[in-house]
């Protein structure tokens, strides 16, 4: 704690507002621990990297050639290896010290992206080039992701997971949303390389802060009951096969009949997520009558939504619990999308998409939480991982279907289907989800925080 914030302690005067401030920033860092802030600082760095680079990659690829097949060969090989090595990611997560296994990572994408950054600099780049470091980045961050996920409920109380991964969502938001992209288009105008080096310079950062973590290693279930359903408990035996480990988290989704229903809504509402995103910005140009001046604004709006609702995470499950959070915000966005479909002007429409952003930063928060608290520690890494693939299979599909629905149909209906996709899986999660599949409370006000 700072000392100004222990002398707003011990005054207890909040007439100033400024001590005010101080004293509600400390009680957010003595409740979340400092080990808590160094990985939430290390995990927005990252982002922040990312959010700067990606652009960049974008405009520079663009710089190369016009041929959109070749652009696109770029993206593809950026998004593939979640897909190919999430899996093999949560594996390693398990296998490796979780705190050793991110500063690597960042370190090594540090000078993978600080060697690209030279040869931008020396113009020595090529489309395949660019695509193999986008796939070997994106590679690295299965494991860094894997990890970060899996340490969290070894730097935090199980009471503060909601909270805590709500703030890893808000930070994340702003990083990306309000810093890295602006940023990225400024930095690329000065120079080519110079997103990258801020890029690496982020890694490098953000793996002498995972440094600093003590050092964490699966050491059993968190909370009572996790060991239920007995798929792979205890320590993983050596010379098992990788694909089998892999297999692990699978099968102890599968056989966690909480867990299997709210990743299988996961997948289902992110297929629909991805046919309304893919057209949106038509949407938004040729429905809303939003100008292309003012597209920029109008995502930007969406972008306060999620920040909002990832502030509100903790509060939401204190007061409703995980998993009725859950079936709240399922309503809540059916509600929104079918308000974004209803919607003929850039006002409403902004501010029903914002409402939806808030809804999926509280869905983040929540099923991260839940999973962190019911899953054992030496297989956090497997199952968050077989988690989020479940939900990039969809992405694709839906992005797809969403832009022949389009073309056959118009752009409204595309959202209108989105809802009802959407109205169906908050029936459904009203009737599969209940507070009685909750070992207790998540955030409880009386927890102990640790450091």
């Amino acid at each position: 704690m700072t000392d100004t914030a222990a002398a707003v302690d011990a005054t207890g005067d909040t007439s100033d507002p400024t001590k005010g401030a101080y004293r509600r920033l400390g009680g957010a860092y003595r409740r979340l621990g400092g080990g808590y802030w160094r990985l939430w600082s290390a995990a927005v760095l990252s982002r922040l990297g990312d959010a700067v680079r990606t652009p960049a990659l974008a405009l520079l690829t663009a710089s190369l050639t016009r041929d959109p097949r070749t652009i696109a060969v770029v993206v593809v090989a950026g998004q593939l290896p979640p897909l190919l090595f999430g899996l093999i990611g949560g594996v390693y997560a398990d296998r490796w010290d979780r705190r050793r296994t991110m500063a690597v990572v960042d370190g090594l994408r540090a000078v993978l992206v600080g060697a690209f950054a030279v040869l931008v600099a020396t113009g020595r780049t090529s489309i395949a080039v660019l695509a193999g470091c986008a796939f070997l980045l994106a590679t690295l961050g299965t494991l860094f992701d894997a990890s970060a996920f899996a340490i969290l409920p070894g730097l935090v109380p199980a009471d503060r997971l909601a909270t805590a991964n709500g703030r890893l969502q808000a930070g994340t938001a702003l990083a990306s949303g309000f810093v890295g992209a602006p940023a990225a288009g400024v930095l690329f105008a000065i120079a080519a390389a110079l997103p990258f080096a801020v890029d690496a310079m982020s890694f490098a950062v953000a793996a002498l802060l995972a440094l600093t973590l003590r050092p964490t290693r699966p050491t059993g279930a968190r909370q009572n009951g996790a060991r239920r359903n007995g798929a792979g408990a205890g320590s993983v035996p050596r010379g098992r096969s990788l694909w089998r480990e892999a297999g692990d988290g699978l099968r102890w989704i599968r056989r966690d009949g909480t867990l299997c229903r709210i990743t299988v809504l996961a997948a289902v509402t992110n297929l629909a997520i991805s046919a309304m995103i893919a057209t949106l910005v038509l949407y938004a140009l040729d429905v809303l009558k939003v100008s292309e001046a003012g597209y920029g604004a109008f995502m930007a709006v969406a972008v306060v939504g999620a920040l909002i609702g990832a502030l509100g995470a903790g509060r939401l499950a204190r007061r409703f619990g995980a998993l009725s959070g859950l079936r709240w915000v399922l309503l809540g966005q059916t509600v929104a999308l079918a308000g974004l479909a209803l919607s003929r002007h850039p006002v409403p429409g902004a501010l029903t998409l914002a409402v939806f952003s808030a809804g999926t930063a509280v869905w983040n928060a929540l099923w991260a939480a839940y999973g962190q608290r019911n899953v054992p520690a030496e297989l956090l890494g497997r199952v968050g991982s077989a988690q989020r693939m479940a939900g990039m299979l969809t992405a694709p599909i839906g992005a797809a279907l969403g832009g022949f629905v389009a073309e056959a149909y118009g752009l409204p209906v595309v959202v209108y289907a989105a809802a009802v996709i959407l109205a169906l899986a908050t029936t459904v999660a009203w009737r599969t989800l209940s507070r009685g599949g909750e070992p207790g409370r998540v955030d409880s006000s009386a927890s102990t925080p640790t450091s």
